[in-house]
């Protein structure tokens, strides 16, 4: 990916530079994720802060957190209410942890959860999926990290049919709920078992950069979801499997200043997205930065800018984003796509603990 293997080298060579090469850097993360670019609209549920869901994101993410021991999130995100009667609401909580740091050497254990809500539409279509998430983090030397580990989680889906008029309810005028229907769901209530795998590496050649990126693969098992009880002939109702792919970094290029380019990739099916770009982190209360404004922008590809504020004071960080349309729907909803929150906080054990951390990012 734009000879990513001469940019590490040049990161590793160029640690301790100006802040003019962490800048270039920063673009040449943004630049190759734009490289990828094709069209972007994804099936399943997902967040335009796909940094703050990062067990939904990639199950190898869990425990992977190298400024803290421990971190808790929640997730809500409203979107295309100036289009829909009904919008459609995306919420999720979620948490993980480093465990065993002080039995394994050089490495360890992270163990976590995710329960992820979505209600969509006038019918309710309402989407409740539960995960466990484990993954195991192995330092190499001092400065690369190899990451995997994999969810498993059950996952329910139930409509109210009640809501929903079919074509051959229209009796010329009016529909009526009263006439039987081709279309009416055999079922309301759904269930099914989803797993997830993903790897991720780290390198940190020194305190003030940080580079990172992963893969994973969503739905392995191809779990089957329909309301109907048999598929009709040349249709599949199993979940195509999800490719996920991101890079991000951490660059400290002042004493006061982090910047945090990125980019997110997802592929399922004949659908695709791509998200770039990147925020600023500013300290405003000295060193140990308890107290920090932050700032970015992401495109998602002919789809929507999506600009970012945020506020962090004593480990705990509100984010905001709203996606400004750009595409064709931009005539119909006048640019106001979605807007979404996150809400996470990072924690420590205690001080024993901290001395066991091995792998760090840039830090005030």
């Amino acid at each position: 990916m734009c000879d990513q293997c001469e940019m590490h080298q040049e990161v590793a060579e160029k640690s301790a530079g100006a802040p003019s090469f962490y800048l270039r850097t920063a673009l040449l993360f943004v630049l190759c994720g734009l490289s990828f670019a094709r069209t972007a609209h994804g099936q399943d549920l997902h967040f335009s802060q796909w940094f703050n869901t990062p067990l939904l994101t990639n199950p190898a993410n869990t425990g992977f957190i190298p400024d803290a021991d421990y971190r808790l999130g929640a997730n809500y995100r409203n979107q295309w209410s100036t289009v829909m009667t009904v919008p459609y609401k995306t919420m999720s909580i979620w948490g993980d942890a480093q465990v065993f740091r002080d039995r394994i050497e050089s490495g360890w254990l992270g163990l976590g959860g995710v329960i992820l809500r979505d209600v969509a539409g006038s019918s309710q279509l309402t989407s409740t999926k539960i995960y466990a998430s484990a993954a195991y983090h192995q330092m190499l030397g001092i400065a690369h990290l190899i990451s995997a580990g994999f969810n498993v989680g059950w996952a329910n889906k139930r409509i109210n049919v009640a809501a929903l008029k079919f074509p051959d309810q229209f009796d010329g005028k009016f529909f009526d709920s009263n006439f039987p229907s081709d279309g009416i769901p055999e079922a309301t209530n759904i269930n099914y078992f989803d797993v997830q795998l993903g790897v991720n590496y780290a390198f940190f050649p020194s305190d003030k950069i940080y580079i990172n990126g992963g893969l994973s693969a969503m739905h392995i098992n191809r779990p089957r979801e329909s309301f109907f009880n048999t598929d009709p002939t040349g249709y599949d109702s199993r979940i195509s499997p999800r490719y996920n792919g991101f890079v991000n970094a951490s660059l400290k290029v002042t004493d006061d200043v982090i910047i945090n380019p990125m980019a997110y990739y997802s592929m399922q099916a004949k659908s695709n997205e791509l998200v770039a770009g990147g925020y600023a982190q500013y300290n405003l209360s000295g060193e140990g930065g308890a107290m920090q404004v932050l700032g970015g922008l992401y495109y998602r590809a002919g789809d929507a800018f999506v600009p970012m504020i945020g506020f962090e004071y004593k480990n705990i960080r509100l984010t905001f984003t709203y996606d400004a349309t750009t595409s064709s729907l931009k005539q119909y909803n006048g640019s106001r796509g979605a807007y979404e929150f996150a809400l996470t906080h990072r924690g420590f054990y205690d001080e024993y603990n901290g001395d066991k951390r091995q792998s760090l990012c840039p830090t005030f």
